[in-house]
């Protein structure tokens, strides 16, 4: 197996199963994502995988269906300073294509602490984000519609497109914040403030 790559494997099976061993490899042997930061394998070339908008995953053109399979991958993600994301293991580095995000927030919960506003996200692949300083959250307008995309830092360079429903309920609990004398319409979570656009834009919101 010493010589098996990545780029070897037949099917999403048997690129799990590779995935899977360098997994194991955690920091202390204790159950958490592997440390793939901290790896610098030699790049192996490009993987005909494709994480879509929508967060689902496609290997040589067929979507995974099983969820265990995308969990595994999503852990031994990382995007790079060149701004390209990519599977790696202690001895490989392959690069995917990523349409939008690598991972899609799915669902919000909000709750209070000390007093602050916290709230918490859970993505399409099973992380639990607390918005905060260590993960923050950017919003982007784009298009002819003036669409609303708020992104939320999971980890390293890895973000999570917050989806439409969970944005609506997102939007529902901002406020107009005086940031640096302007007046913005902003998110609170653990004691940060997230600006979202200008208070005089704020009636863009109600485009689709």
């Amino acid at each position: 197996m010493a010589g098996e790559t990545i780029q070897t494997a037949t099917d999403a099976a048997g690129l799990a199963a590779l995935i899977s061993r360098a997994a194991d490899q955690k920091a202390g042997g204790k159950p958490s994502l592997p440390p793939v930061d901290k790896w610098n394998p030699p790049f192996c070339g490009d993987l005909d995988m494709e994480i879509r908008a929508d967060g689902t995953w496609f290997y040589m053109g067929t979507p995974i269906g099983r969820q265990p399979l995308v969990r595994l991958f999503s852990t031994v993600l990382r995007k790079d300073e060149d701004g390209k994301t990519y599977l790696v293991t202690p001895v490989e580095k392959v690069g995917i294509r990523v349409e939008d995000a690598p991972f899609l927030a799915v669902e919000m919960s909000r709750s209070t602490r000390d007093g602050q506003q916290v709230l918490t996200f859970r993505t399409n692949v099973g992380d639990v984000v607390e918005a905060s300083a260590e993960h923050p959250i950017r919003f982007v307008i784009e298009g002819e519609n003036s669409e609303l995309k708020p992104y939320l830092l999971v980890r390293g360079r890895l973000e999570a497109l917050v989806s439409r429903p969970v944005m609506y309920d997102l939007v529902e609990l901002g406020e107009t914040v005086d940031i640096d004398g302007v007046q913005m319409f902003a998110i609170r979570s653990a004691g940060e403030v997230f600006p979202v656009m200008p208070a005089s834009e704020l009636e863009t919101l109600s485009h689709d």
